[in-house]
């Protein structure tokens, strides 16, 4: 079955509030690698969201590991030209560890754009160079996971939905990524992180990401993660969905694009 994002829940938000697109820009650097941010803010803000040439993400097949192969987005072009499709998410690490085979894990046909490329990380220089070498493979967007609650990606490997309790360092990696590419940039996130599930913390996730980057668009699954071990399969059974939790008052998200996850 085809996991995809609500199209009455996708919509762009423009009434004033708590975030503004004059926003400035003013987050810590920790390598010369985010020197260019300045740069190519001003090629994002203009994006917003897409590349102008297709349709904006109203419908999606979601990123699933050992599923949303080349084999298994082809098949899904057949059955939809329009919808986005998302590669299963990628190690920075293996991109730059990869570099004399990089065609197996990024290369995809043509007829499959729209196309996102889905990354995880949390080292800024592979992070930035797992970015750079992309370029070469023409994706229409760059996502950053923040969801996935795997116990070998969000416990040993420190990223993945665990990086929701540092929205600070996710806002540093989303404009070294953004400093990388000049195609749109995105942040696939939950609603929260074990007893961290509130509205205003993902609110307060949103709003800092959104202040320290370029990133206007965060798709957002509908149930919190849990990271004392269980599996990612329960992860998607035991924590309830609270597509009203998404669907409340988010008015305040000045010029953001919000997907919601259809588990």
């Amino acid at each position: 079955m085809i996991s995809s994002f609500i199209p009455c829940c996708s919509f762009i938000l423009k009434t004033p509030g708590r975030f503004s697109i004059n926003t400035n820009y003013n987050y810590s650097t920790r390598s010369r690698i985010t020197a260019s941010y300045t740069q190519n803010t001003q090629i994002h803000t203009e994006d917003v969201m897409v590349a102008r040439r297709y349709p904006p993400p109203l419908f999606s097949v979601a990123p699933m590991m050992d599923c949303t192969n080349n084999h298994y987005r082809t098949l899904a072009r057949l059955i939809s030209k329009h919808a986005w499709l998302y590669t299963e998410m990628v190690a920075a690490e293996t991109i730059v560890n990869q570099k004399a085979n990089l065609d197996r894990y990024l290369a995809f046909s043509p007829e499959q754009h729209p196309i996102v490329l889905q990354i995880g990380g949390s080292h800024l220089e592979n992070l930035a160079g797992a970015t750079e070498l992309a370029n070469a493979y023409h994706y229409d967007e760059i996502n950053f996971n923040c969801g996935c609650p795997s116990s070998k990606v969000a416990g040993h490997g420190c990223f993945g939905a665990r990086l929701m309790l540092d929205p600070k360092f996710v806002g540093e990696a989303m404009s070294v990524i953004a400093a990388n590419t000049d195609v749109p940039v995105s942040v696939k996130c939950r609603i929260g992180v074990d007893d961290h599930d509130s509205y205003n913390e993902l609110c307060d996730f949103i709003y800092k990401v959104s202040s320290l980057s370029p990133t206007r668009h965060f798709i957002i699954h509908s149930r919190k993660a849990l990271l004392n071990g269980i599996s990612p399969a329960d992860n998607r059974r035991i924590p309830p969905l609270k597509y009203a939790l998404l669907s409340f008052g988010f008015v305040q998200l000045h010029y953001l694009f919000i997907n919601i996850i259809v588990p």
